[in-house]
């Protein structure tokens, strides 16, 4: 599927240097810009499943230590 999209010249030029220089293309950098933007939720969903996952299945502990606020904003 195609997409058209308007872009000011000066800016599309920047694009296409930078694309240049990264050995890739603004077409190829606005296509994974999409995916990522499309997919995001999904990702941050898994993401937060892996984390409380890990969070229940963790060995670790903080062991007997007490802190205080004032301890933990201390500067």
């Amino acid at each position: 599927m195609n997409l058209t999209i308007s872009v000011e010249g000066e800016l599309l030029k920047r694009a296409r240097i930078r694309a240049l220089q990264e050995n890739t293309s603004v077409n190829a950098i606005l296509r994974e810009f999409l995916e990522s933007y499309a997919g995001g939720a999904q990702r941050r969903d898994r993401a937060l499943e892996d984390l409380l996952l890990l969070s229940r299945t963790s060995k670790s502990a903080r062991g007997d230590g007490q802190w205080t606020r004032d301890a933990l904003h201390e500067r």
